[in-house]
């Protein structure tokens, strides 16, 4: 024992004078100058107690290892990332709620549902600053301006921001990241991304949420559990770290197009704000701020070079683009200028200064109208009525189209359709034919009409794909009015879903059909009564010129929907007698 105490001391006493010869002739150690590096970083890191405590752990197994060992390369990749990772640092939230109201005006036209949110949620930092960070989840077509809000509101509260797009991800690896024993092993792409953020408190956008694949090498979107639930991501643990990791302090927002592809218990982790497309008036005031102003600069010219009229902005979004944001929108602007921009470079500026747009003059630039809105209705017609439909570009009109056919006597009763149905489509044609079966005799129909008739439903533009409950009520309007002959009302539209016994059942997309009505110069709208409270979201420009008739069974729709006849006769009395 005292030989060994004697050997290990004169070591260190060997060591000590090897170090000090080295100071003074200016040679120092580079795998001792590397290890007090990672002793200072680790020091200063603002590591947790048990984080720093296996940092060190493996400091010492480095310094046990001969520098160019294979396990020693692999022990410095985690060093570093255990070391640039921000354990404590934190940007300071910017409070001032005027400030963050301006930017997000700044910024983004409308969205007043969203900008409220993002308010609140600072008034509730400032009150209680050990408030988690928010998990938000913005759902809307494309083009509505999903992301670029990700970024408004990072500015607003003065934090970083980072973007995470996780569309077509199928390894829970890209979240998890792999353990160390794997080749060429990282992290996640969660901690990937709060390193390059610099801070533990960044604006985190995880694009696509509703895109998110899976296969045998496991569940991505189970994996993203964890890290957006409040009650766990306060530990969360990524396999390369093998340590905790606070993510609680990141404020979290996902976007997605759809709601129905998000699996279920992702869906209950997060707050959901929908996005609903613009009306047409609100995509000329975002083109006149932003779109307008930002081609003219990145096509090298002046605002006074271009002026682009009201009605030319209104004629693109009208006959050049069908969708609910404005990303093509902003393209087909952008072609415009590009257009001009050549002229002028052609000419080196001598010929004109200014080229005034005028809705005379877009196809000119843009050819011929790309998209025609749905031809209106010119006179009252049996078997037709008008419906709306949402799609993902927003609200439309729908011609539905009803004839009866006459067929041998007992050889009828069939419900033809045609038109790129869905099922569930289908099952509301059927479920109306029912109704009107159940009815007959109150609907002036004798009880042979379905034996001796077939009957044909037909919606226009068959090559698009359509479906929803939310035609139920048009489709056994359409098919009432062919077979008691009487004429339904060009001007008005409706949308409900229709059960067995006629009742009128509640439906989503309220705001995108009204302005598809509104577009289409249709100013009257029967609703189920269930969405009366829905009104309030209809913008007000609208709701000044559409009349809205609340309804809660199919004998208030035949009420409102029939042209009346000369001889008028009281449908609503007889249908309940």
């Amino acid at each position: 024992a005292k030989e060994e105490m004697s050997k290990t001391q004169r070591e260190y006493f060997l060591r000590e004078q090897l170090r000090a010869i080295q100071q003074e002739l200016g040679d120092t150690d580079e795998k001792g100058k590397e290890i007090e590096e990672y002793q200072e970083k680790i020091e200063s890191g603002g590591m947790p107690d048990d984080v720093k405590k296996e940092t060190l752990k493996q400091l010492d197994r480095l310094k046990m290892m001969h520098q160019d060992s294979a396990e020693a390369n692999i022990i410095r990749t985690y060093l570093d990332w255990m070391t640039d990772l921000p354990w404590g640092k934190s940007t300071q939230d910017s409070l001032n709620i005027k400030t963050a109201g301006k930017i997000l005006d700044e910024d983004h036209y409308g969205l007043d549902k969203v900008k409220q949110r993002i308010l609140e949620y600072l008034a509730v930092r400032k009150l209680n600053p050990d408030k988690k960070g928010a998990i938000l989840c913005f759902v809307g077509p494309p083009g509505v301006g999903k992301t670029s809000l990700g970024k408004s509101i990072a500015r607003a509260l003065g934090r970083e921001f980072y973007r995470l797009s996780i569309g077509g991800v199928r390894d829970e690896a890209e979240i998890r990241g792999h353990r160390r024993t794997y080749i060429g092993a990282m992290p996640g792409r969660i901690i990937q991304g709060i390193k390059q953020a610099g801070s533990n408190n960044p604006v985190f956008m995880i694009d696509e949420v509703d895109k998110i694949g899976q296969d045998f090498r496991g569940d991505p979107s189970s994996a993203l559990l964890e890290v957006l639930d409040p009650e766990q991501n306060f530990s969360f643990q990524d396999h390369y770290l093998n340590v905790p990791f606070d993510l609680s302090k990141v404020m979290f927002i996902t976007t997605a197009n759809l709601m129905d592809p998000i699996p279920g218990p992702l869906k209950d982790r997060m707050e959901i704000i929908e996005l609903p497309g613009y009306t047409d008036q609100e995509k000329l005031q975002i083109a006149k701020r932003y779109l307008v102003p930002r081609q003219i600069k990145e096509n090298g010219m002046k605002e006074e070079n271009i002026s682009i009229s009201d009605e030319a902005i209104l004629d693109v979004i009208n006959h050049y683009t069908k969708e609910a944001g404005v990303r093509n929108l902003e393209r087909e602007l952008g072609a415009i200028s590009r257009k001009i921009a050549r002229t002028y470079a052609e000419s080196n500026g001598k010929r004109r200064k200014s080229f005034r747009i005028s809705a005379n003059s877009v196809p000119k630039y843009l050819g011929v109208h790309k998209y025609m809105p749905e031809q209106e209705r010119k006179e009252h017609e049996v078997g037709v009525a008008t419906g709306l439909a949402w799609t993902q570009f927003g609200g439309e009109i729908l011609y539905i189209e009803s004839s009866v056919l006459p067929c041998g006597e007992g050889k009828g009763g069939n419900l033809v359709l045609t038109g790129h149905l869905g099922d569930v489509m289908k099952e509301s044609a059927q479920a109306g034919l029912t109704y009107i079966r159940s009815r007959y005799d109150a609907l002036g129909l004798t009880m042979a009409f379905s034996k001796n008739n077939d009957i044909h439903v037909h919606v226009p533009a068959g090559a698009i794909p359509k479906d929803g409950p939310s035609a139920g009520i048009t489709m056994a309007t359409a098919m009432i009015s062919a077979l008691v002959n009487r004429a339904v009302r060009k001007d008005i539209a409706m949308t409900g879903e229709i059960t067995l016994r006629g009742k009128v059942l509640p439906i989503g997309g309220l705001k995108e059909k009204a302005l598809a009505a509104h577009r289409n110069k249709i100013f009257e709208i029967i609703v189920p009564k269930d969405n009366e409270k829905d009104l309030e979201e209809i913008p007000s420009v609208v709701k000044k010129k559409v009349k809205f008739f609340p309804v809660s069974s199919m004998d208030e729709v035949l009420e409102l929907a029939f042209v009346e006849d000369k001889k008028p006769r009281d449908l609503k009395a007889k249908v309940s007698g």
